[in-house]
């Protein structure tokens, strides 16, 4: 089975390097100003250049208006656009056809019904990203990429219906089963490769910071 890989939350050259030759297939940059991930527009475009032909780009979006969109894929062009909010798909499907960009709908996650109703997104968005919901003890929390993972059998009732990335708490100690017991098409990771993950990949002697080239090929 191939499952692509998305490193998101990145902010500097060196994480944008150890993500692409770990073997990422998407990197993606945080348009969000409550995270400590958040990018401003001229750095995001360094790192979209670098990245460019090596990797497909993602820019993440809160419940973002036209304006703001307008801002981020005029001086980013990304090659998709992911949104984390609350967005409708009536909205879902505005924005791919207005800006002509592919859009990556994610879904917070905290029991069966939650991932059923991704399947409204599924004929307007490319794909489908399942996180995990914030937590209601953690004040404050982010949309997504709180590093903390859901219940995956929540899942079982979309599996096989439509292509879906899988996100929240992921590491290399767990991926390989999750992947195996959702059938998700794609893992994301939030995080920076370049230290404390990279440090981990190379304690289980893998190979750099390779997702695919350590855990990846042991999915059956």
């Amino acid at each position: 089975m191939t499952v692509a890989v998305k490193i998101c939350g990145l902010k500097n050259d060196a994480s944008v390097d150890a993500a692409i030759e770990g073997g990422a297939d998407y990197i993606g940059l945080v348009f969000h100003a409550a995270s400590p991930r958040n990018v401003d527009l001229d750095a995001a475009r360094s790192l979209a250049i670098l990245a460019r032909d090596r990797a497909k780009v993602v820019a993440l979006l809160v419940d973002p208006d036209d304006d703001r969109l307008a801002e981020v894929i005029t001086g980013v062009e990304p090659d998709l656009i992911q949104l984390h909010g609350a967005e409708t798909p009536q909205r879902v499907r505005q924005i791919s056809e207005h800006f002509l960009r592919p859009v990556m709908k994610a879904i917070r996650v905290a029991a069966p019904a939650d991932a059923d109703a991704a399947q409204a997104y599924a004929d307007v968005a490319e794909l489908i990203l399942f996180d995990a919901k914030a937590p209601e003890d953690r004040p404050g929390a982010l949309p997504g990429g709180n590093g903390v993972a859901f219940d995956w059998q929540a899942l079982q009732g979309v599996r096989g219906k439509f292509p879906f990335m899988l996100a929240g708490g992921l590491t290399p100690l767990n991926v390989a089963e999750a992947i195996r017991r959702t059938g998700a098409a794609a893992g994301v990771h939030g995080g920076r490769p370049e230290t404390s993950c990279g440090r981990l990949w190379r304690r289980l002697g893998c190979p750099g910071w390779g997702w695919r080239r350590c855990r990846w090929p042991r999915v059956s």
